[in-house]
Formats: C-alpha cells, structure tokens, sequence
C-alpha cells in the first residue's frame, strides 16, 4: 500500500472518528434539551392560601425537573366531589395531586380500573426516592396497610417523619388575662372564656370557623370520643373508630354525637357561635383580627397574620393543647401517611408514563424537593448561616405574618395539597419557640391518636359502601345543621334521624366495614 493510499486512509478514519464523535455529541445534548414533560395536575385550593401559578416553588419545580406542569386549581370544598366525577368519567387530568384512595368511592374507583395500580411500578423501581424515604423511616408496614383487596395501593402517599401538633384551639390571650383566666384545659373553661367574651361585647359572636365546620369538628371531636364529617379518620362521614376496641361504629347517630352537638347546639343558642359556618374568601382572618369573633380552631401560622393586620392594640393569640372532654384530651387523628399523588387511567395510557411518574417522584419525594416545598430556593427565602443552619432573610423574620405564613403566602413554601414530604424537624425552623413547647406538651399528653387502619374492601363490598356514603353523609349534614340552629331538637327529633339514617343504610355501611377490618 502506497504512503499516499494510507494517509488518504487515516485521513478518512480520522474524519469518521470525528463525525462520530459530533454525533454523539449531538445525541447527548439532545437528552439534556429534551422537551419539558407536559402533564395535567390537580391543586386542592384553599381559599385562606389560594394558589399562584407563578409561585417560587412551582417555577423551580418546572426548572428542576424539566417540567411543563399545568395545574387545574378547584376549590377545596368541591375537591373530592370534582375529583372522583372525573374519574368516574375517563378524566382528562394526568396526576390527582391529593387522594387517599383506601375507602368509600375513591377505592371503589381504584379497583374499577380508573387509577394506575402504582405499587406496581414502585415494584418495578421507578419512584426510587419514594421508597427510599419509606425504608428510612420504617413505613413499609403503614403502607401496606393502604392496600386494597387485590393487593395494590394507588396513590403515592404524603409523608411525615413524626405527626405534629400544626393546628387547633386558638384564642385571644390578651382577653385571657383581661379575665383573669388561666389557660383552658377542658370544654367548661372554653365555654366560661366564650360568655366572658360574649359579655364583654354582645355583637361578636366568639367562635368561629375556619373554611368550614369541619375544621372545628375534627380537631374538637375526639376528646367527646368519637369523628364524623368530612374529615372523618375513618375516610367515611357516617363512621368512627372505637379505639379501644378496633372496631367501626356508626358516629354520627351515637351517645357522642348527641352529647357534642348538644353543646354546639348551646353555645349557639346562646350567641357564642358564629350562625355564617361557611365564611368565605378572608372573612374569617378578618373576624379574627377585627375582634368580631375571638375563638377558632386553626392553625399556628396563621397568628401572625391575625396580629399583623389587626387595629386592636395589645391583641395576641396562643395556640393551646388539646381540650380535655369526655373521653379525654385528644386531637384529630393524624398517620404518618396521608392523601397523596394519584395517577390516572389515562396518564397509564401515555406513552411516556414511565418518565411521568419519574418526575413526580422526583418533584414529590426527593431530597431537593423536600427543601424546596418545606424552605424554598436557597439563597432566595433562606441561607445557610456560618454554623451551616438554615436562617431567614429579614424580610421573612420581620414580616407581621410570621416566617411559616410569610412562605406560605410570597412563595408557596408549607402548602398542604403540593408539599409531599413533611420532616418535624425542618419544619421547626420556620415557627418560634413557643410553638416547639405546645408541641412538646401535646406529645407529653400523647393526645395524637393514629388514622385508623383502612379496611380491605371487595370490589363489590367498595361498590355498595360508595353508594351508600354520600347519600348518608347529605343527610348527616343536613340534620346536624338543624340540630346545631335549633330547626330540630336532639331530643325530641332525636329517633327521627336515626331512623332516617338508618333507613338509608347506616348500619349496613358499618357492617360492611367492620366485616372488612384487618
């Protein structure tokens, strides 16, 4: 071979080499600019935090993973009934941003076919920062528990290191020692505190509500022994756990039920509880500061707002343990697993499926996110100070909403329905110390009782208690309002509303549940 013929050779090789390599070159940065993932997702709105499509923490999501999220924002009175119409009715959203679909109409969905059965694909290792925080923190048997009857949980549970005390009876305490009163420790000395108040000035109305009845019922309830309503632990409006027990029992038309809304039905008759239940947009944040009502069940980051935009001078709020009642003091039951990301029939049906529930992962359970949803963007809303602990900007620290709702609010940080993984421990930080000691408290008087465990349902038995809830739980609440404003009295039409309940299904829902225990 001539030296001209070899050069001309290598000459070629060396040119193929190239090519290839640019190629490839090509090929790699053709991955890294791979189109944003576009996919559907809901967002339960509350209207005390409504959302913000150009939040920090949605922004920096959409960067961090490579997203083109578009979120459908519905009210969170309407959420679940909006929710599980869609999947009744082949939804065109990808991801249900917040379900627990282990009871009631939710499961009997799941097992219809009309959620991608997700422990498989946990199975198969596609969400490898989910199951990473379950091995760390010892929940495989808690979520084994969410299994339904064909052995499969659907939804990708939110997460929490330990249950905290976030949220419950809050008052003013300058009026406290107005009164020369001690804290509250049991129903008689909140009602002696709420005629104090009502005397005091006859036009407000002390206690009122948060969004709806149902906050103040769910955090008061078990302390009279039992809880019902829309945020039943049961996952059923009709249906309470009897602890000691372990065993369903029909709540809304027990002993409990009479005693708790009788004293509901008292305090109401007597001016000392806000007749508008359903207070709308800022009303109750505005009643609160106003000095129009002075008692709620809420939540500690919400204090400093109250104080922040009230012209009261000398106002302040505390937040205070459990309220000791019948059957003790204790607050609504809590698990260190809650409603979580669910993905939809149709979202199994794309094509890129794997990548979808990839990024949700990622977005939800990794440890990128679990700063991002609980801090924020470093640098941004937080630093690291010279002894590596996280610190707040002044603007946080001096904001009159305090540094927890200041985040809520500016960036979306600590929103319920988007942040996935909750750890006790960061989320200190962002509250004074005065909470850390009610939390200490309430953990002392062990007043957190856990979420009953879910029942295993047959897809028959899921399909009849589906669509025997919801006809009951309209009923439940229908009557309750009466005997609340005195329309109907506990007594007299007491055996009246049993019997309607009972002639809708009641006991044959709390049959079906207790047959289905684990």
């Amino acid at each position: 071979m001539s030296k001209s013929l070899r050069s001309t050779i290598r000459r070629c090789l060396v040119t193929m080499l190239a090519l290839t390599l640019c190629l490839t070159g090509l090929m790699v940065y053709a991955a890294a600019e791979e189109a944003p993932l576009k996919f559907t997702i809901t967002y339960s709105d509350n209207p005390t935090l409504p959302f913000k499509q150009d939040w920090l923490v949605i922004t920096e999501a959409n960067k961090l993973w490579n997203l083109d999220a578009t979120w459908e924002v519905i009210p969170n009175m309407d959420y679940n009934t909006k929710v599980l119409a869609e999947l009744g009715t082949n939804t065109t959203y990808d991801v249900i941003m917040y379900l627990s679909p282990t009871a009631g109409e939710a499961a009997n969905l799941a097992l219809g076919g009309a959620m991608a059965p997700i422990s498989d694909y946990v199975e198969m290792g596609w969400t490898p920062h989910f199951s990473k925080c379950i091995e760390k923190w010892g929940m495989q048997e808690e979520l084994n528990q969410r299994r339904l009857s064909d052995g499969k949980y659907y939804f990708l549970p939110t997460l929490y290191d330990k249950p905290f005390f976030d949220g419950g009876l809050i008052l003013r305490e300058d009026l406290l020692e107005e009164f020369g009163m001690a804290a509250p420790k049991t129903f008689d000395d909140l009602y002696a505190y709420l005629k104090a108040c009502k005397e005091r000035d006859p036009s407000c109305f002390p206690l009122t509500h948060l969004v709806a009845p149902y906050v103040t019922w769910r955090m008061s309830m078990p302390s009279w022994g039992f809880n019902v309503g829309r945020s039943a632990a049961t996952g059923v409006a009709v249906l309470s756990w009897d602890y000691e027990n372990k065993e369903y029992f029909a709540g809304a038309i027990s002993e409990q039920y009479k005693a708790y809304f009788g004293w509901m039905a008292k305090l109401y008759a007597e001016g000392l509880l806000d007749p508008e239940f359903w207070p709308e947009g800022d009303m109750w944040a505005t009643k609160m500061a106003t000095g129009a009502a002075t008692v709620s069940y809420a939540y500690y980051d919400q204090i400093g707002g109250l104080v922040g935009n009230s012209e009261i001078e000398g106002i302040r709020f505390n937040m205070y343990p459990s309220l000791e009642g019948p059957y003790g003091a204790y607050h609504q039951p809590k698990a260190r697993l809650g409603g979580g990301p669910v993905f939809t029939a149709a979202a199994q049906n794309r094509p890129d499926f794997e990548r979808l529930v990839r990024a949700i992962d990622a977005m939800c359970y990794s440890d990128e996110a679990a700063v991002l949803w609980c801090l924020g963007v470093e640098g941004t809303t937080f630093y690291y100070d010279a002894d590596g602990k996280v610190a707040f900007f002044d603007e946080a620290l001096n904001s009159p909403d305090g540094v927890y709702k200041f985040l809520q609010v500016t960036y979306g940080c600590g929103a319920d329905p988007s942040q996935q993984v909750w750890i006790n421990a960061q989320e200190m930080l962002k509250y004074d110390e005065n909470y850390a000691a009610i939390n200490a408290v309430v953990a002392e008087m062990n007043a957190i009782p856990l979420i009953p465990p879910s029942p295993v349902l047959s897809e028959d038995n899921a399909e009849r208690a589906s669509m025997l809830a919801m006809p009951l739980r309209d009923l439940f609440e229908t009557w309750t309002d009466h005997f609340i404003i005195g329309e109907k009295d506990l007594d007299a039409d007491w055996d009246t509303y049993v019997a309607e309940m009972q002639a809708i299904g009641i006991d044959e829902i709390c049959q079906i549940y207790n047959d289905s225990r684990r």
